[in-house]
């Protein structure tokens, strides 16, 4: 018999890493144009992302539609707890899809700069948004008797702006890697230094960030068996490799980003790389910390699914498109891979 709750909980996870890693690159990307020196070096990074950054946003859909297709309930908790942010969230993703058309169309220099400062607040607020809700949700939700109990700014403490932070840090990051992929000459030697300095503010982020999880909930303390004030062996070494893993991989980026460009031919993707194997890592221990729990502390995966008849119809249509997506995702990536080039990007 198979845990159809289990496999659309698996299905979920992986449609949101995919889009944290996809749509991850584009947002830094964005942020990182408030630092172009030029309306040329600009429209080279925004180049980078053309071909791809609407069909990355995919994801995120089939995230929010199987979170309310197949485990209502905790949509049902979840989506009034962060309605503010997740509204924000929204409006920052159009105003900035917006604003990544006009600002090909502005004649003027300030209507130009309106448009490309949109463009970048717009990128910097979604991913801000995004680690904020991460945080609220992973410092969990007021429930009673099946809904939401709490206030409509619970979401917004030290914690989830501290996670926010970090989102947006490692967001930055993995722009800059694909940056660093996708350029040459001096746009790509200055998307290593961004690249430096964003790995050092995000492992003093991960440090803080997975330091104060321990505080969150006395859940986590036991699941890891690791707090201020006791360890216990037996729990705790099993799950060393994830921590460990995320910290050589910081290691093996540091050492990658050292060589300057041009020196390691045919490996600039291997920052990019390194980078989503730091976030997978950190995904794991969330996963760690977190389940069986989808409503954390509150509610689990079968506790919160719909009816097994509803979850394998919805399988059905899942086991059909979503190899569909993935491999037309594949082919616009194979299509449009390569270095970016002076005058490549948007074209009347």
């Amino acid at each position: 018999m198979l845990d159809l709750p289990l496999i659309w909980a698996l299905i979920l996870a992986i449609g949101v890493m995919l889009y944290v890693v996809l749509d991850g690159f584009d947002l830094g990307v964005g942020i990182l144009t408030g630092r172009a020196r030029s309306d040329e070096e600009r429209n080279m990074m925004t180049a980078t992302v053309e071909p791809v950054w609407d069909g990355n946003e995919t994801w995120l859909i089939i995230g929010g539609g199987g979170l309310f297709a197949a485990f209502p309930t905790a949509y049902a908790i979840l989506m009034p707890a962060f309605y503010l942010p997740i509204l924000v969230m929204l409006a920052a993703l159009i105003f900035r899809g917006v604003a990544f058309e006009f600002r090909h169309k502005a004649v003027r220099p300030v209507t130009r700069r309106f448009w490309n400062a949109a463009f970048f607040g717009g990128s910097f607020a979604a991913a801000l948004s995004q680690g904020v809700i991460l945080g609220a949700f992973v410092q969990g939700v007021a429930v009673e008797d099946g809904v939401f109990a709490g206030r409509p700014f619970d979401w917004l403490t030290p914690f989830s702006l501290l996670v926010g932070v970090s989102v947006a840090t490692g967001y930055i990051l993995l722009g800059a890697g694909w940056l660093y992929l996708k350029t040459e000459g001096e746009l790509q030697r200055r998307a290593r230094g961004w690249a430096r300095a964003a790995l050092i503010v995000l492992a003093a982020c991960f440090l803080a960030v997975s330091l104060a999880t321990l505080s969150v909930n006395e859940q986590v303390v036991q699941r890891w068996g690791f707090s201020m004030t006791e360890i216990r062996p037996a729990v705790l070494i099993p799950l060393l490799p994830i921590p460990l893993a995320g910290m050589v991989l910081c290691g093996l980026l540091w050492r990658a980003l050292s060589a300057s460009p041009g020196q390691a031919k045919g490996h600039d993707a291997w920052p990019f790389l390194i980078t989503i194997g730091i976030f997978l890592s950190g995904y794991l221990g969330l996963a760690v910390s977190l389940l069986p729990f989808i409503v954390p502390y509150q509610v689990t995966i079968h506790e919160a699914a719909a009816r097994d008849n509803a979850l394998a119809f919805m399988l059905v249509g899942a086991v059909i498109m979503l190899p569909v997506i993935l491999a037309y995702t594949a082919y616009v990536y194979r299509l449009f891979w390569g270095k970016v080039q002076p005058g490549d990007g948007y074209h009347d």
